[in-house]
């Protein structure tokens, strides 16, 4: 009879971190000045993104 075998489990998947890929549509000069931004604070554009939209969410007010 064969031995046992074993199988350890697989780390979560891409995607299964608790994020989602989202697409943006952004201006020329938007992303230049992201870029700019980036390059002086040594952040990925992705990061900055992150930083500012979380940041931006917790000043919105609603008018109705």
């Amino acid at each position: 009879m064969a031995e046992e075998i074993k199988i350890t489990k697989k780390s979560a998947r891409k995607g299964d971190d608790g994020y989602k890929v989202v697409s943006v549509r952004m201006k020329d000069e938007t992303v230049d000045k992201l870029d700019d931004l980036s390059a002086k604070t040594n952040r990925s554009r992705n990061e900055l993104i992150n930083i500012l939209i979380e940041s931006a969410i917790n000043i919105v007010k609603i008018e109705e």
